[in-house]
């Protein structure tokens, strides 16, 4: 497999256009309820957040856009960016539906100041997005363009540490550090193990210094930075529910770090 830029945004993309309307109809992401106005935000970012009212927010790796219409709801004026064009149509499907002033644009992030020229208060990405881009000093670069003087920036992520597993999380098979990119052939999805998908995917593992210091290096600084024991999401194998909405790994429980919060700002 050749890692050439258009390799893997080729192959990344059939992945996400594939997995798309899976997403759209599972229980995972609850569209019904969240059309009725349930968010579909969790307390890590929520406890976050600034007060966004008025605020210029653009969501990064948005998927079919359920955050960022959140984040509508919450006063700011949002553009969402993903690379799948399927996405993208469920996207403005489901803000035409709950009538938000949500914007969504579909392409690659590396190739956002071609699609989107402005600036915005708060940067936002969240769970799964890091790890399926190859350069983070580029992408740190696309976070300072866009982002306001003192504008602000929150990352939510899985951490690299359950990344090094197998899909069983009994053996580590992968490097903590970014030492090549990880190609696998996938099936079923994150919303359904048993979903009749199949797709070739090619993602990188960030340790979290790479993360930081592609963010320092650009004069985004960090204002805080937080590991929790649990997942929002029931997304992996082997996961139990401990307190409503939070999920943990049963072999390991509360001994590992499974998310991320780091929030920073522009100087």
């Amino acid at each position: 497999m050749k890692d050439s830029k258009e390799d893997y945004l080729k192959i990344n993309k059939a992945a996400w256009d594939q997995k798309t309307a899976v997403h759209y109809d599972s229980d995972f992401y609850d569209v019904k309820n969240f059309i009725a106005g349930q968010t579909s935000l969790n307390e890590i970012e929520l406890n976050l957040l600034p007060d966004l009212k008025g605020k210029k927010v653009l969501h990064l790796q948005c998927h079919f856009g359920q955050d960022t219409i959140a984040l509508s709801r919450m006063g700011a004026d949002v553009t969402g960016v993903d690379l799948s064009d399927a996405a993208i149509a469920k996207a403005n499907e489901l803000a035409q539906i709950t009538e938000s002033s949500a914007q969504f644009i579909c392409c690659d992030i590396y190739d956002l100041p071609n699609h989107l020229d402005d600036s915005f208060d708060l940067i936002f990405m969240s769970y799964g997005t890091i790890g399926w881009l190859p350069d983070l000093d580029q992408w740190a670069q696309i976070v300072t363009k866009f982002l306001k003087p003192t504008g602000e920036f929150l990352l939510v992520e899985f951490h690299p540490f359950i990344w090094m597993y197998d899909d069983d999380f009994k053996d580590i098979i992968y490097s903590y550090f970014n030492v090549a990119p990880i190609v696998e052939n996938v099936t079923g999805t994150y919303t359904d193990q048993d979903a009749p998908l199949q797709a070739e995917m090619i993602t990188w593992n960030h340790p979290i210094s790479e993360v930081m210091n592609a963010l320092l290096k650009v004069n985004i600084f960090i204002q805080s930075f937080n590991e929790y024991d649990y997942s929002p999401y029931d997304c992996l194998r082997h996961m139990e529910e401990f307190e409503p909405g939070k999920y943990r790994l049963k072999n390991f429980g509360d001994k590992i770090p499974m998310v991320y919060a780091l929030h920073g700002r522009q100087e």
